[in-house]
């Protein structure tokens, strides 16, 4: 029997969080990525930017095996469609780590003078996001063996909750970053502008895709 129907059989959700480990340690490098870039060590982005893709590519895998060997005719304690959103939504964010490692790599981007220190607020806010969506998901065991309620489904309220504020943390300070890109048109070429530009989407897209899966937790919360 495969490892992974032996932890379906265990709970539903360890192989989820298995999963989500391997996509936290692909989203993680990012900080590596950055700090490189702050060093104008440009060889070191394109190693890092390598090791994202093999981190994605490991946890691309293991979201293939859950798939392959979720149960179709056993009894979940969750439906098999909320099981497989949650895996689909841990895949985008180690899709985003992986586009971003790879725009970091399509030039030699300018310092952004002025904005490192916003800049490095942003990414970190971002990265919280997903570290805390991260222990949302560690929390489904305990959900379960609680029936979805009681003292443990409010304490993983309030954690869903602690995510979305982080979501709109890292919205204000995106909205600051474009508005000092957009004055900084007189000194970036338009390449790296535009790059700049996507590089910050896909940034931000770390703390909107956590808001949203910690979002699908919830509504297990209020489905149960």
């Amino acid at each position: 029997m495969s490892i992974f129907k032996n932890l379906f059989a265990r709970s539903p959700f360890s192989p989820l969080q298995q999963h989500m480990e391997k996509v936290a340690d692909c989203v993680s490098k990012l900080e590596e990525l950055f700090e490189a870039y702050r060093k104008k060590d440009y060889k070191k982005i394109k190693k890092i930017a390598e090791e994202i893709s093999a981190l994605e590519h490991a946890a691309d895998l293991t979201k293939n095996e859950i798939r392959n060997n979720l149960p179709k005719g056993l009894f979940l304690a969750v439906n098999r469609g909320d099981l497989l959103e949650i895996l689909s939504l841990q895949d985008g964010l180690a899709d985003r780590a992986e586009d971003i490692g790879v725009m970091m790599t399509m030039k030699k981007l300018e310092p952004l003078e002025g904005m490192e220190d916003l800049l490095k607020q942003f990414l970190d806010k971002n990265l919280e996001a997903v570290r805390s969506t991260q222990d949302v998901i560690r929390e489904m065991d305990e959900l379960l063996e609680a029936s979805f309620g009681g003292k443990e489904a409010e304490k993983v309220r309030k954690m869903i909750e602690g995510v979305a504020y982080l979501e709109h943390e890292a919205d204000v300070l995106q909205r600051d970053l474009n508005k000092k890109l957009f004055h900084m048109d007189d000194v970036l070429p338009y390449t790296s502008f535009t790059l700049w530009i996507n590089i910050l989407q896909a940034v931000a897209s770390l703390a909107n895709i956590s808001e949203k899966l910690a979002n699908r937790v919830r509504m297990l919360l209020e489905i149960k």
